[in-house]
């Protein structure tokens, strides 16, 4: 009887810890209210007004993590306790809009009061068993709902739209479950950012390791962000083209067939280069480095564990001679692109020129018209050359007397201004503002050309803008460049 006694208590003890351990994990998870200015990349002078909830979690340092995309383009957050129903105003401290991750500030310290903050887990393992909290639709209190890790590879964030490793659970996530935490033995293991929403219960993480990499880039205040080599690279499974590079089949890698002109790994790497090794872990013929015992993943796996200003060690197969390189890393993809990633908490760059406007292409805008999608789309995936780091397109034409027959343009990549190529957005800014000859010739890679009577571009812009309600004929950034000089 005594040890049924002892068993007993033991039991009640172990669950009265349990529910004071769930009841102090609760009081860190936070709803997140945002009020964002979303801009109209079609119409790059207006935009609107969107409201959401989402979720995040107080971790040390009286941060509240969350995704990038919960908070992307706000105007105003407010932030809410668990059991609470006081909001409380906050703040973007840090916002990483590659890895969709983002830490807010709340200044009034009550915010704070009595909650323990979350503590970070390490990389979960398939079939681990994990706990994710937030506040999805269908109801306004704390959801929390039990899944196992599927599977942990690379992914495609759709936030920013480039690939890292992400971690696949069957938890049931929704709409608002955005930014909550995913927890395992009551630590953070990975973000919740994204679902696929014609699957039964597929959902993803930001791994854990993700965010340790997005904060300890925080601590000096300024976000670097994370690195890309600018390297195009071909599989090597294909037996010919193996026989061609003299491989046997104790070696594999991947073979380097482009490098971007201003890369950091130009003049270190060259084209023909095979790449066989990444800081010490063999690169596969697919791509692909074993991360854990029977797991691979895509090689830049280790180049994301680097910071930005460090070097990766390659082991390169040269000429059919062994090697081995340092490469610095200091540039992010949206350096080399020659279309930028996708934008967020920023205005369009746009300037009118006599009904006529004119953008540089973005994926935002690629993302918001069907319109001559293939083709910018090709662009899309292009790098910067020496001659040409910036797609400009004419966006479309405002109706008038003097752009008839010109109207059915629209997202229309220009190559050249009166006969010049030009390198980017400022510089097709520049010859556009300077230029002196009656016309201004507009052309396309195909000789295609648009042409504007100068004079009378600039004796009807007024008219024009006002027309269309337009207050300013170009973005706030090329008004602010314009009052500086």
């Amino acid at each position: 009887m005594k040890y049924l006694w002892l068993l007993v208590s033991f039991t009640l003890f172990v669950f009265a810890t349990d529910m004071k351990n769930d009841d102090m994990t609760k009081q860190a998870i936070v709803k997140i209210y945002t009020v964002a200015k979303v801009p109209n990349y079609l119409s790059p002078w207006s935009s609107s007004m969107r409201s959401s909830t989402g979720s995040g979690a107080i971790i040390e340092g009286n941060y509240i993590l969350t995704n990038a995309h919960v908070v992307a383009d706000q105007a105003f957050l407010e932030v809410q306790r668990y059991g609470e129903r006081k909001r409380y105003i906050a703040k973007v401290y840090a916002v990483s809009h590659q890895a969709d991750l983002a830490l807010l500030k709340v200044e009034n310290k009550r915010f704070f009061a009595g909650v323990t903050p979350l503590k970070f887990g390490s990389l979960p393992e398939v079939e681990q068993k994990i706990v994710v909290y937030g506040y999805p639709m269908g109801g306004s209190t704390l959801s929390a709902t039990i899944g196992v890790v599927s599977r942990v590879e690379h992914h495609v964030y759709v936030h920013s739209g480039e690939s890292f490793l992400a971690v696949q659970i069957d938890a049931a996530v929704n709409p608002g479950n955005s930014g909550g935490p995913a927890l395992s033995d009551g630590k953070i293991v990975g973000v919740v950012m994204q679902v696929i929403t014609k699957s039964q219960n597929i959902g993803y993480l930001v791994p854990v390791t993700m965010v340790k990499h997005f904060i300890d880039d925080m601590k000096d205040g300024h976000y670097d962000g994370f690195a890309d080599l600018g390297l195009g690279t071909q599989k090597l499974e294909n037996p010919a083209m193996r026989r061609y590079y003299g491989l046997d089949e104790n070696i594999t890698g991947k073979l380097i067939d482009k490098i971007v002109y201003d890369s950091p790994a130009a003049g270190i790497l060259q084209e023909g280069d095979i790449l066989t090794a990444i800081d010490g872990h063999r690169i596969e013929n697919d791509g692909t480095v074993e991360f854990r015992k029977h797991e691979y993943t895509d090689f830049y796996y280790f180049v994301d564990w680097h910071q930005m200003g460090e070097k990766v060690k390659f082991d390169i197969i040269r000429n059919r001679r062994t090697m081995k390189v340092e490469v610095p890393l200091k540039m992010t993809s949206d350096d080399m692109y020659l279309v930028k990633t996708t934008r967020y908490d920023r205005m369009p760059t746009y300037v009118i020129y006599g009904g006529y406007v004119f953008s540089p292409l973005t994926r935002n805008l690629i993302r918001a018209t069907a319109r001559n999608r293939l083709k910018l789309s090709c662009l899309a995936g292009q790098w910067q050359t020496k001659e040409r780091e910036e797609v400009v397109v004419l966006l479309k034409v405002l109706a008038s007397d003097i752009s008839r027959g010109d109207n059915n343009f629209g997202m229309w990549p220009i190559d050249k201004v009166n006969g010049k190529p030009f390198k980017n957005f400022d510089a097709f800014f520049r010859l556009i503002e300077e230029a002196k000859t009656p016309y201004i010739v507009l052309e396309d890679k195909d000789g295609v050309k648009v042409i504007i009577d100068r004079q009378k571009a600039l004796q009807k812009q007024l008219d024009i803008l006002k027309k269309y309600n337009i207050e300013y004929d170009r973005s706030e950034d090329l008004r602010a460049e314009h009052t500086a000089s």
